[in-house]
């Protein structure tokens, strides 16, 4: 399969203001993020929109394009990113995975199974979701939940708890039912991100602050792939503290 890896890199973060060029370990995180995805593939850009983030990764020979301040989302970066990595180019990419620039510690092994689902030919979007270890888990907000069909396509993302199991006191939803969560990494046929890119925030979406829900509010399918890799996202320098 002909495939690109792109990491959205931004500089201003709210949280964590020049995150991607935070030290760990001796490296910048956006150096992490990079060679680790290069592991499983071997075509990885970073989109940013930051001159110094665009020098530290020339820095490390990485590849980077230069992408609009605008962008209200990541995967708005990315697909104009591969509009200009294939002019610069002058090839075409059938799948793009969009890898998050705070995860500095990525594994292969997630891409692996991420690229696995397009070895069925109907798949348009994949994500990797994983079994909800605990009780906290299922009632996180900031750690969206989704439900999927028999066929592993997602059918709803959210931040409540999905399923609500009824006739059990909430305390023991974990023992009755399989809840899974939602592992942030995508990859897309090309030419759905292109479509993708060009709807409208849908009710669904605004509602739940979760942009997944425009795609399939619009009728897209999400291929989900089961993974036993959590991740470990950079949020805050507290976070990084952490991990040092």
């Amino acid at each position: 399969m002909n495939q690109i890896a792109i990491i959205p890199a931004r500089y201003g973060s709210t949280r964590f203001p020049g995150k991607p060029l935070a030290k760990l370990r001796g490296k910048t995180m956006i150096e992490h993020v990079y060679h680790q995805t290069q592991q499983a593939i071997e075509e990885v850009w970073v989109a940013t929109d930051d001159t110094r983030i665009h020098q530290a990764v020339e820095d490390f020979n990485g590849r980077c394009v230069m992408t609009s301040q605008d962008h209200a989302s990541g995967t708005d970066r990315i697909n104009e990113a591969l509009e200009q990595i294939e002019e610069k180019t002058g090839r075409s990419f059938y799948i793009v995975v969009n890898v998050q620039g705070d995860e500095p510690f990525i594994q292969p092994g997630q891409l692996e199974e991420l690229l696995d689902c397009f070895r069925h030919p109907d798949t348009q979007i994949a994500t990797l979701i994983k079994p909800v270890e605990n009780q906290q888990e299922i009632f996180n907000e900031n750690l969206p939940k989704v439900i999927t069909d028999l066929q592993d396509n997602a059918i709803y993302f959210s931040r409540s708890p999905i399923p609500f199991v009824r006739n059990h006191p909430r305390e023991e939803w974990i023992e009755h039912h399989p809840f899974m969560k939602h592992i942030g990494l995508y990859g897309y046929r090309s030419d759905v991100l292109r479509a993708i890119t060009r709807l409208e925030p849908s009710p669904l979406e605004k509602a739940e602050s979760l942009e997944q829900n425009r795609w399939l509010q619009n009728g897209y399918h999400i291929k989900t792939a089961t993974t036993v890799y959590d991740n470990h996202p950079v949020d805050t320098p507290e976070d990084l503290k952490q991990l040092q």
